[in-house]
């Protein structure tokens, strides 16, 4: 086995899917981005969630945003659902594993509010029900998957945003989620501060 092949083939994979998705993909992302600014410009917050990468993609997305991305502003209202150990083992334990995210956002969510509610196979059980929760709250969200959307394409109202990778193998999925995170993370930038010359 060759594992520089290997490598190469993964580094040349990553890059032509982006390639080839922006152009499917850049109108959406730039709607979601006006949907989180307007959000937050109204005072609101975006709540972010996820299962194992996805979980790990949700909380970099709030890290972004609370911190800082590529340059210096103000802090900025995003709670990343995944990362309350004593929360999430309770609602799993005493409820169902179903509801970690949709009890978190009937406490937490309000009308306005934004979910980024992320799964590549689009079909996570707790992730549709975040949906379902979100809506029930009034909240706009932003679908980010790939493999054609499953479920959660399917509860993609026209005032949410669905960005669906054009692919179905899941680390290249999750590849061009980070990169979508981070586009979304400075059109948010961008729109609250102006464009950086």
């Amino acid at each position: 086995m060759d594992t520089t092949h290997r490598i190469r083939a993964h580094f040349a994979d990553s890059a032509q899917l982006k390639l080839a998705a922006v152009d499917l993909m850049a109108p959406h992302i730039a709607r979601a981005a006006s949907l989180m600014t307007d959000c937050l410009l109204a005072d609101g917050k975006i709540l972010a969630c996820g299962n194992g990468g996805s979980a790990a993609d949700a909380q970099h997305f709030a890290a972004e945003m609370v911190g800082r991305f590529e340059r210096e502003r103000p802090e900025l209202p995003a709670i990343s659902l995944v990362t309350d150990t004593s929360i999430l083992t309770a609602i799993a334990n005493d409820y169902d594993f179903a509801q970690i995210f949709a009890k978190q956002i009937r406490a937490l969510g309000d009308s306005g509010d934004v979910l980024l509610a992320i799964s590549t196979s689009g079909n996570s059980g707790n992730i549709v029900a975040a949906m379902d929760a979100a809506h029930e709250r009034g909240m706009r969200v932003i679908a980010l998957t790939g493999k054609g959307g499953g479920r959660m394409g399917e509860l993609v109202t026209a005032d949410d945003v669905h960005l669906c990778v054009p692919h179905n193998v899941t680390a290249r999925i999750q590849e061009v989620h980070l990169l979508t995170i981070h586009c979304l993370c400075d059109a948010v930038d961008a729109s609250l501060l102006g464009d950086e010359a």
